[in-house]
């Protein structure tokens, strides 16, 4: 299989220039970290535009962008291969037109137990009526996952399993 193409979507609040965009600048420099701005018609015209010439897809999503990934990998089967999404905002409205067929790739979810702003068990139950191959982990921490983020295998988790 073709080298995996990462891609890191941030948060609703957040930029490329965020902790984890920054962290993912550093450490896999090859990853596209682009910034989304506006109405989330907006950021999923510009995040087509940016993988449109892409394929052999590993995407990390957090919180709304964990939803961006999810809609873009519900359009695209034929381009996503893995979706690692912390905390998505699944529960929005917006997701409602996926929620027709299952997709059959990895997902991995990471979702803090003190998570105040994304909730946990609506977001579980989408997820697991989505995702065909969905490992899903609560971990001690909050929305952001700011404790544990730097501690996850991302070795492991930016491959093909």
């Amino acid at each position: 299989m073709a080298n995996p193409v990462r891609v890191f979507i941030h948060g609703l609040e957040s930029s490329g220039k965020g902790t984890k965009g920054t962290f993912f600048s550093e450490h896999y420099p090859d990853m596209i970290v682009e910034d989304y701005h506006g109405p989330l018609r907006a950021r999923m015209t510009k995040l087509k535009e940016v993988l449109s010439e892409r394929e052999n897809l590993i995407i990390v999503g957090s919180s709304f962008g964990g939803l961006m990934a999810s809609i873009f990998a519900c359009d695209n089967r034929n381009k996503v291969n893995k979706l690692i999404l912390l905390a998505p905002a699944l529960e929005l409205q917006e997701f409602n037109s996926c929620r027709k067929e299952r997709l059959n790739i990895p997902v991995v979810v990471y979702h803090g137990s003190k998570d105040d702003v994304v909730p946990i068990n609506p977001v579980r139950e989408i997820a697991s009526e989505i995702f065909a191959n969905l490992e899903y982990n609560i971990i001690d921490d909050n929305h952001s996952i700011e404790k544990n983020f730097k501690l996850l295998d991302w070795n492991r988790l930016l491959c093909y399993e």
